[in-house]
C-alpha cells in the first residue's frame, strides 16, 4: 500500500492528489524511467548506483533529468520525513512532458514523482517459472529500466497464476537472462555465477554491488552465460533485488531444488554490513 505522501517535483503531495495529465506524453507512452530503492534506517540505500543507472537508461531513451542529483536525493529524504518511515520501498520515476502527437503544453520538461510503501515479506524463498523468448539480448536498449513496464507484469501476472512467485526470462538465444525484478545467481563450488549484461539483464544495484564491490571470504562472483542445465545442477540458486537481497529459490517449474552450500549465507552476510556501513555514512537528514 502505498503511503500517505508522494513527491511531485517540489512538493509533498496527497498520494491521491490528481498531479499527472493524460496530455503528458510520458503518463500515455510510458516514456520515463525509473528505479526502486530501498529506506533503510531512514536513508535511501545506495542512491547514487540508482541515479547513475537512471541517468544512463535516460540519455538512451531521450528523456531529460534534473542536472543536480543533490537536488532529488534531499527531496526523497523529505518524502521519507513526511511519511516517517525508516524501513519502506521508495519509487522515483521521471516522466517526461514534451515530445510526439500527443504533447499537451506543459511548462517542464519533465515531471519528478516518488513515492514509499510497505516493504514486501518474501518469505524463505521463491518458486520460479520460466518464459522463452522473453528478453532481447541484441537489443540497444536491453536493461534499460522505462516506465513502460507492462511486459514484465504479464510475465509476472501469467506465473503467479500457475502458482509461482516470479518468473526466469529466457533471451532469443535460450540463455538465462534475469527474473521480471530481480536478477539470478548460481553457485557451484567456491564460485558464484550471474548472466552478463550482454544477456539481456537489467543492471541491479544489488547485483552491481555482489559483482563489484561486496567481498565475502572463500566466495568468487563472476559472469558468464548460464542455461537452465547451469540452473538445475547448481548447489544453490538465488536472485537479488534492492527489496529482496539475496532470496533462496526452492524451485524451477516441477522440481524442488535443495541448497547444499552456504555461499548465498556468506555473500548476504557480507551485503548486509556493506549495508550497515552505507547507513552509517550518509545522514537521513539534510
Amino acid at each position: 500500500m502505498v503511503h500517505r505522501f508522494i513527491l511531485h517535483n517540489d512538493d509533498i503531495c496527497e498520494a491521491t492528489a490528481p498531479i499527472l495529465a493524460a496530455g503528458q506524453i510520458g503518463v500515455l507512452s510510458g516514456w520515463g524511467v525509473f528505479s526502486t530503492l530501498r529506506v533503510a534506517s531512514g536513508v535511501p540505500f545506495a542512491f547514487e548506483r540508482h541515479w547513475a543507472r537512471m541517468c544512463r537508461d535516460a540519455r538512451l531513451l531521450a528523456v531529460p533529468l534534473p542536472e543536480d542529483p543533490e537536488y532529488v536525493r534531499s527531496r526523497l529524504l523529505k518524502l521519507i520525513q513526511a511519511n516517517a518511515v525508516t524501513h519502506a520501498t521508495l519509487r522515483v520515476a521521471i516522466v517526461r512532458n514534451r515530445g510526439g502527437l500527443w504533447e499537451a503544453p506543459n511548462e517542464r520538461a519533465f515531471d519528478l514523482v516518488a513515492l514509499t510503501a510497505d516493504l514486501k515479506r518474501w518469505g524463505a524463498g521463491v518458486r520460479l517459472a520460466v518464459a522463452e523468448q522473453a528478453r532481447h539480448a541484441a537489443s540497444p536498449f536491453r536493461g534499460v529500466k522505462m516506465l513502460s513496464w507492462a511486459l514484465n507484469l504479464v510475465q509476472l501476472e501469467r506465473a503467479q497464476k500457475r502458482g509461482f512467485d516470479e518468473v526466469i526470462l529466457l533471451n532469443e538465444r535460450g540463455e538465462v537472462s534475469e527474473c521480471t525484478s530481480a536478477n539470478i545467481f548460481v553457485a557451484s563450488g567456491d564460485t558464484v555465477f550471474t548472466p552478463p549484461l550482454d544477456s539481456g539483464c537489467l543492471p541491479g544495484v544489488t547485483r552491481d554491488l555482489l559483482v563489484n564491490e561486496v567481498r565475502a571470504a572463500g566466495v568468487t562472483v563472476r559472469e558468464r552465460p548460464l542455461s537452465m542445465e547451469d540452473l538445475y545442477s547448481a548447489s544453490e540458486v538465488f536472485i537479488t533485488s534492492t527489496t529482496r537481497d539475496l532470496l533462496p529459490v526452492l524451485g524451477i517449474e516441477d522440481r524442488v531444488l535443495t541448497p547444499s552450500g552456504d555461499l548465498r549465507a556468506r555473500l548476504e552476510s557480507a551485503f548486509r554490513q556493506y549495508t550497515d556501513r552505507y547507513i552509517s555514512t550518509h545522514p537521513c537528514r539534510d
